[in-house]
């Protein structure tokens, strides 16, 4: 499932001849200068999807060439996957091999602690917050993400982002967070020099050098996970208060973009209960939350990007020729994917898999019961669950494969 449409973007002159790659990537063609963005949006353990897809766009693509994606942006666990692209640019395939042999082995252990003494020294922490009215600030989550810094300082050593960009393999990377003090949401990117900083109502672009705080900051889920301190202010979540997800890549020069989604699409509204519901259990409405605020704003931005696109050919062509700024636009292309199934659902299936002293905290949230299902999916960070996530992002990529030739001019 998923969609393909238009928004603007300033044209560049120039860019109109189709070349070749290279002697080496034959039936590939690119425009000259053309810049290819990828967006991966947050979802906690549901980014696993977003390897299947990456899996079948390296399968796709000729052997052995580069990195396809010039642009690399992600934002809560979408950015651990999209820095894993950046360091390894050099060999876009083995990035993506080492990206499914990390998330075919995950346990949950390899994220958070969930060893009894780790859960309730932590719970202890919150309580103790809690009791003080506020006059002792400890930091407040419901799990230790421990597990998680040292499996990233194994696999991703972020200095080799520099040396990719000096090499040629990548144009810019961004990592997006969402400011506690400032309510900001803060693009921090890497690339090249010419790259400038924008403000925008709410929401920057900050050049920095992207570290592994970076990455733990931009998928600290509200509540679940601890914010994380970068300079002066603590981050949390990069897909919160994040109202135009696919304005980073713009902003770095994308002239197309490949957004994958983490949630199913849903081409009309779905019928509703019959019967007066039972009221929503604490998981229930943690998962109505979290949905919120990892998916609802991509779809939004979307949408956003396909009205602006049919107000644009409303323009008559004289006027368009008149004016100097409707002269300037030109489509940027986006070939959204997105699950064809509901991962919710996918996840109730695996819920057997966490810990025992996850199993029995997650149970008294009511997190058991069917409508507790998305909640599941964001924390379910184990190996059965995750590969059938990656199994089914390649298997609805290829169902597009021809989408995707298309997209990267594959002859």
């Amino acid at each position: 499932m998923g969609q393909k449409f238009t928004g603007i973007l300033k044209y560049r002159p120039g860019t109109a001849k189709a070349t070749p790659v290279g002697p080496d990537h034959k039936g590939m063609t690119r425009q000259d200068g053309e810049k290819i963005g990828v967006i991966m949006s947050g979802g906690g353990a549901r980014a696993a999807y977003q390897v299947g897809v990456l899996k079948a766009v390296a399968e796709i693509l000729p052997a052995g060439c580069p990195n396809p994606f010039p642009i690399i942006c992600g934002a809560s666990a979408g950015a651990i996957n999209a820095a894993a692209l950046a360091v390894y640019a050099s060999h876009f395939q083995n990035a993506v091999r080492r990206l499914e042999r990390v998330w075919g082995s995950f346990h949950v252990d390899h994220v958070f602690r969930t060893d009894i003494s780790g859960m309730v020294a932590n719970w202890a922490r919150w309580w103790a917050s809690f009791l003080s009215g506020g006059a002792h600030q400890y930091p407040m989550s419901m799990f230790d993400r421990a597990p998680l810094r040292a499996l990233l300082a194994r696999y991703l050593p972020c200095e080799h982002i520099q040396a990719a960009i000096d090499a040629g393999h990548l144009h810019a990377l961004s990592i997006t967070v969402s400011g506690y003090s400032s309510g900001q949401s803060v693009a921090f990117y890497q690339g090249v020099p010419e790259l400038h900083p924008w403000k925008r109502a709410t929401r920057i672009g900050a050049p920095t050098e992207i570290r592994i705080d970076h990455l733990m900051a931009s998928s600290a889920i509200p509540m679940v996970f601890e914010a994380v301190k970068i300079n002066r202010e603590y981050f949390g979540d990069g897909s919160m208060r994040q109202i135009a997800p696919i304005s980073p890549a713009l902003h770095l020069g994308a002239d197309k973009v490949l957004v994958i989604g983490v949630r199913q699409e849903l081409h009309s509204q779905p019928p509703r209960e019959s019967a007066p519901p039972d009221y929503p259990t604490l998981a229930q409405i943690g998962g109505h939350v979290l949905s919120s605020i990892f998916i609802d704003a991509l779809e939004a931005d979307l949408e956003r990007l396909r009205r602006i696109n049919e107000t644009v050919r409303l323009i008559p062509a004289d006027i368009g020729a008149q004016s100097q700024h409707a002269a300037s636009l030109k489509p940027v292309e986006a070939l959204l994917i997105a699950p064809s199934q509901n991962i919710g659902e996918i996840a109730t299936r695996h819920r057997r898999h966490f810990p025992r002293s996850v199993r029995l905290l997650l149970r008294s949230l009511g997190a058991w019961r069917r409508s507790g299902g998305d909640l599941l999916s964001y924390l379910l960070f184990e190996k059965p669950y995750c590969r059938e996530l990656i199994d089914l992002g390649f298997q609805d990529a290829m169902r597009r494969r021809t989408e995707i030739e298309v997209f990267f001019r594959i002859d």
